[in-house]
């Protein structure tokens, strides 16, 4: 159950959010509980979109992006967004699972795309403290200082639906799918009964 109010309903969002479900809802065919979750505050809900609807213009393509969702949401147990993750990832994306595992690992098997995950993986767990070394790599690679500061961008957005959907316990509304943090915390929890 969350721990924090999720309107049921569109109509039950404060009014000031509800122009945003409503586009969500149009676009998607559902309103997920992310976003109803985050319609608690309009400024919230709203910075989220923007960001969001602005990475999607930017120079990483959607592949790049949620396989740092997927890199992200393990490093900080957030099985709601592993769940909403996979399922973009699969779906829209069209990663496969292989690849969905090795994200979750901070890698990838595609030789382009494992020094921005690798990368964003070290932002992630470092907070942002990476060393020289680290960026000469991924700029070794072929990343741009302006797709660095999009990696950057990608890894705030997932650490804000991360936080928030473990903040509220957010009921998964898509296929779930656990953190390795989660089903090792289930496996302690059976270990101790």
């Amino acid at each position: 159950m969350s721990r924090l109010q999720i309107p049921a309903t569109i109509a039950d969002a404060p009014a000031a959010s509800q122009t945003f479900l409503e586009a969500i809802n149009k676009k998607l065919g559902v309103t997920p509980n992310l976003f109803r979750l985050m319609a608690n505050s309009p400024a919230a809900l709203e910075g989220y979109l923007s960001l969001a609807g602005a990475l999607a213009k930017g120079e990483l393509p959607v592949q790049i992006g949620e396989r740092i969702a997927l890199a992200v949401a393990e490093i900080n147990g957030c099985d709601y967004c592993m769940s909403a993750h996979s399922y973009l990832g699969k779906n829209v994306a069209k990663l496969g699972e292989a690849e969905m595992s090795a994200n979750r690992n901070g890698g990838s098997n595609d030789p382009k795309a494992a020094p921005a995950v690798q990368f964003a993986a070290k932002v992630a767990h470092e907070r942002g403290h990476v060393s020289d070394e680290d960026l000469r790599v991924i700029k070794a690679a072929g990343y741009t200082d302006a797709q660095l500061v999009e990696i950057v961008a990608h890894i705030a957005l997932s650490v804000l639906t991360n936080y928030a959907n473990v903040v509220a316990n957010t009921a998964i509304d898509f296929p779930v799918v656990r953190t390795h943090q989660h089903q090792k915390n289930r496996t302690r929890t059976l270990l101790d009964t």
